[in-house]
């Protein structure tokens, strides 16, 4: 596997241990990879000292500056991708070659909002004679941000580059499970030359941090991206002190088949995407709506890809889905499987732990599941797509709404009128169309419902980082 990185905290510019550890085990193999160090509060004091004095230099350090360190970072990020893409198939369990385009997704949030922030233009407001009155962007403060497992290298990459790229500083506390992604950001910002307390990582027991860090009066921002359960708890906490978040919560994405598309390239998208990650992916195409017109052969198509999946160590060759990232997730799933057969759906493959040794899930396809079923109204997070006919659009479109959240929704046709009424009638804040494709760093990302509020990427994404300052100057006293 290579060099898996030494894990350490990293505060004030510094890398430190702990006494304190956890292991970080390899899910492929079960095989312990490193100790992980906790941060104790004497940690987290000393990290909020040091961000405290990093937002006061980084501030006004001039966006030009900023976006040259930024770029530095992602380039050393792009130069070391096979060293930083193996620590995560290590960790993870993902095949290597997901791990590598996760590396450059990582690299290309640096870039993206590295440019955007020398873009974050202010405007004058035209006023009666005697009077200016202008409009100001100025970084928010300190930032206490929280990413999850499912992608530890992209996911630490989106906090820090809006945190970094508005000026902000930012205490990350990344995934205990899955470290290194987040450590080799630190390396790369570190050999960049970040000014010190600008970026500071932390790992430990999540409602230590949490509870010790969202009330402090210096942070200004607490953004998470999470199971919607953790957001409203963590949005809880910060209300108390009046503090923004930004939420990107948990997803269960539709996908509405028409009876005009493509059905086998619609399947055979279908059945790949939803493999991806093993499943683990907020955006994962999950519960698919297809018309029944075509609906046989629609799930004979899916099943018979999903079943083809290659399964295993994901630094093997030909491997396209690896572990579940965790062992806790494989009962979880089986029992979502259970439950849905008690009420009646049909298994037409997997549904069970797939070996022996690590946490491998089968790809698992379930067709005319009822809506009674929790996997119809629970995120299953994992190898399990859902197929049930519809008579039309309107019904599919009602079923897709059906679910508290809203993150990712996707549509096959290539009917001008059935793309028009999704686009207007499904709830998500990402809607794409005959792609399984929901976001690039270009593009504004979030959800609505119980899948949160706020946008990462896009000119949008550093607004939730900032501040907005109106200027009224009057040439003489009123």
């Amino acid at each position: 596997m290579g060099t898996y990185p030494d894990l350490k905290l990293f505060i004030d510019g510094g890398w430190r241990e702990n006494a304190e550890t956890s292991p970080v085990v390899n899910p492929a193999t079960e095989e312990e990879l490193g100790r992980l160090p906790h941060a104790r509060i004497s940690d987290l004091e000393d990290a909020l000292s040091a961000a405290e004095r990093g937002f006061k230099v980084w501030s006004k350090t001039p966006p030009r500056e900023r976006a040259d360190i930024i770029l530095r970072a992602a380039s050393i990020m792009r130069e070391r991708q096979e060293e930083i893409a193996r620590s995560i198939t290590a960790e993870h369990g993902k095949p290597l070659a997901q791990a590598r385009l996760e590396v450059i997704r990582g690299a290309e949030f640096f870039e993206w909002d590295a440019g955007e922030a020398m873009r974050m233009y202010g405007r004058v407001i035209p006023s009666a004679p005697g009077s200016k009155i202008s409009v100001h962007h100025h970084p928010i403060g300190v930032v206490a941000a929280f990413s999850p497992w499912n992608f530890p290298m992209s996911q630490p990459a989106r906090k820090i580059s809006g945190a970094l790229a508005s000026g902000c500083s930012i205490i990350l506390k990344a995934a205990e499970e899955t470290p290194a992604g987040a450590i080799h950001i630190a390396r790369a910002f570190e050999e960049a030359g970040l000014p010190a307390g600008v970026l500071n990582l932390v790992f430990g027991t999540p409602s230590e941090i949490s509870q010790f860090l969202i009330p402090q009066p210096s942070v200004r921002l607490v953004a998470l991206t999470g199971s919607t359960r953790v957001g409203r708890h963590l949005t809880e906490l910060a209300a108390q002190s009046d503090t923004r978040v930004l939420m990107e919560l948990g997803g269960h994405a539709p996908v509405i088949v028409c009876e005009d598309t493509d059905v086998g390239k619609a399947a055979v998208s279908g059945a790949t995407r939803k493999m991806r990650n093993a499943g683990q992916v907020c955006t994962s195409p999950t519960r698919f709506l297809v018309h029944e017109s075509i609906f046989d052969e629609f799930a004979d198509r899916f099943t018979e890809r999903a079943a083809a999946t290659v399964v295993g160590n994901g630094v093997e060759d030909g491997v396209e889905m690896g572990p579940l990232a965790n062992d806790r997730r494989v009962p979880v799933l089986a029992d979502l499987v259970k439950d849905a057969l008690s009420h009646g759906a049909e298994l037409r493959t997997g549904g069970q732990r797939h070996g022996e040794k690590g946490y491998f899930f089968q790809p698992t396809v379930m067709t005319n599941v009822p809506s009674a079923a929790r996997i119809m109204r629970e995120e299953p997070f994992g190898p399990i797509a859902v197929l049930n006919p519809v008579k039309n659009l309107e019904e599919a479109i009602a079923e897709a709404n059906a679910v508290p959240y809203g993150l990712a929704g996707y549509g096959f046709t290539n009917r001008a009128d059935y793309i028009d009424r999704m686009i207007d009638e499904v709830e998500v804040g990402n809607f794409s169309i005959n792609t399984l494709e929901a976001s690039l760093p270009e593009t504004p990302f979030g959800g609505v419902k119980s899948s949160g509020y706020g946008r990462e990427g896009g000119t949008e994404g550093l607004e939730s980082y900032m501040t907005i300052k109106n200027v009224w100057h009057s040439a003489s006293i009123a």
